[in-house]
């Protein structure tokens, strides 16, 4: 784990709780991501096209290390069904200390630059 390494949030939405799972369980499969939680039945109400919208959504939360974050937001990028997805990294500040060494523990560290994996 890289030393100076952060934990972060990513939220995004999704047109519904399925598309949201079928994109998060990949993240976390792959370790990009510890966990995701997703918040189905939100009302987003924003402009499109110069049309006002109102959709019903699901919210994912992606927590993931900050090291990981340009990965992940591009794998939910070109995985989502929206043409401009919302994709925010938020820092976490504080928490559990336990919890964040588990979060560290459960995503993959980046290899760093020039060097081969090690076993």
């Amino acid at each position: 784990m890289q030393e100076n390494d952060k934990s972060v949030l990513i939220y995004s939405t999704f047109p519904s709780p399925e598309a949201a799972e079928a994109v998060g369980r990949e993240l976390v499969e792959r370790r990009l991501a510890a966990c995701i939680n997703i918040l189905p039945g939100m009302t987003s109400i924003y402009r499109w096209e110069s049309a006002i919208v109102r959709d019903s959504e699901a919210v994912m939360i992606i927590k993931t290390r900050e090291s990981l974050s340009g990965r992940v937001i591009d794998e939910v990028k070109t995985r989502h069904p929206y043409t401009n997805p919302a994709l925010v990294v938020l820092p976490i500040t504080d928490g559990s200390a336990d919890y964040m060494r588990w979060l560290m523990g459960e995503t993959t560290a980046p290899e760093p630059a020039g060097e081969p994996p090690q076993d």
